[in-house]
């Protein structure tokens, strides 16, 4: 072998010895010092730590299941239909709770609006046509009457007392088929949901399974009491157990003034307002961070005459601290028709106060 060629392989066995060296300083392989199984960390004397107190079992569902379904009703509603091919009959199914033993029954508003004729079967496979005692279509609720006596009525509770995580039961006749019970937890408090233009608030959000049929059916706790009235779903292919129930504190009182009069007056102040939070305030440079922002003015309405003007933003109705619109709705609903209601208001960086006197809610 020629000297040129020895002295060029020894140049490339050298700058191999040399990459080999350097990407040995980069990539060092470990050393018994340096071992992932080092006993440094290891302690001889560990056990697990002694236990605590035993977990809470799951409730017992069954027992509450058999409490509330008698109370439960299916409802079957016949209305008429117009389309291109003429008048059809349609059938719509939900459910209903017995309210006391007289045959009066909550439902929702959906459930019988529109009705040509309503039936409704009890647990027992009674069935009995029904009459409606008066609707609400603000709330969603209605109330329906069967010509009955001695039933087995839903006790009510106090849905202020639930938390976040609390389990429910959603309880009726899902798709039709009859009584039939759903468990989940309780979601979220005080929700908000727009439905086909109109808001419904102090709604339960909930896991609990509902399902075409559901509807007016009851919401219970693990006693048995009947803390929302099921109302709505979210069906969307990327959401996945958000329903909601009208809670029982905000559906009580609509449920008697429909029993007691037929039908339910709200005060009306004539405003459309929207809820202000640390980002509206930031992007619309606002002085306060919450309240009830005005965005249009009724004309003649008892905000107008009161000297409301669009941009104001309501922080206290009526004695009555407000963080979004849903607390302002319930502060107006909180007054009388007729009674003369303080507003605290922002305008621009000025606070001021006026007073309105609320008139009925119109109906057209």
């Amino acid at each position: 072998m020629s000297k040129k060629y020895i002295l060029a392989f020894a140049i490339i066995v050298a700058v191999a010895l040399g990459i080999s060296v350097w990407a040995l300083s980069l990539f060092p392989t470990s050393s018994p010092s340096q071992s992932y199984n080092s006993t440094q960390y290891t302690d001889p004397d560990w056990t697990f730590p002694p236990e605590g107190e035993p977990a809470t079992p799951l409730p017992d569902f069954p027992p509450v299941v058999a409490e509330v379904m008698p109370s439960v009703v299916s409802v079957t509603t016949e209305m008429s239909v117009s389309s291109f091919f003429g008048q059809s009959t349609e059938y719509v199914v939900g459910s209903g709770i017995i309210t006391d033993d007289k045959g009066y029954i909550a439902t929702n508003n959906h459930v019988v609006e529109n009705a040509q004729s309503i039936y409704v079967e009890l647990a027992d496979g009674r069935t009995f046509p029904a009459n409606i005692v008066g609707t609400d279509p603000l709330s969603d609720l209605a109330v329906i009457k069967i010509d009955a006596t001695d039933l087995p009525y839903a006790y009510w509770g106090d849905s202020s007392l639930l938390s976040v995580g609390d389990w429910v039961l959603a309880i009726g006749n899902a798709l039709g088929g009859g009584g039939g019970a759903t468990q989940g937890i309780v979601s979220r408090l005080n929700a908000s949901m727009n439905v086909e233009g109109n808001t419904l608030y102090g709604l339960i959000q909930t896991t609990a399974a509902i399902n075409p049929g559901n509807s007016g059916g009851p919401l219970v706790n693990m006693s048995g009491e009947v803390i929302g009235i099921t109302s709505i779903k979210i069906v969307a292919s990327e959401v996945e157990g958000i329903g909601f129930a009208i809670s029982s504190d905000e559906a009580k009182p609509i449920i008697e003034d429909l029993i007691r009069y037929g039908h339910v007056t709200y005060p009306w102040l004539g405003v459309w307002a929207r809820t202000v939070d640390p980002l509206l305030a930031a992007t619309m440079n606002l002085s306060v961070d919450r309240g009830a922002l005005i965005v249009e003015i009724v004309a003649g309405s008892p905000a107008d005459t009161a000297g409301l003007i669009e941009n104001d933003i309501i922080i206290r109705f009526g004695g009555h601290e407000l963080s979004d619109i849903a607390d302002l709705v319930r502060a107006i609903r909180a007054n009388e028709i007729g009674e003369e209601a303080e507003i605290v208001f922002v305008r621009g960086e000025d606070t001021e106060t006026t007073s309105a006197r609320l008139v009925e809610y119109p109906t057209s």
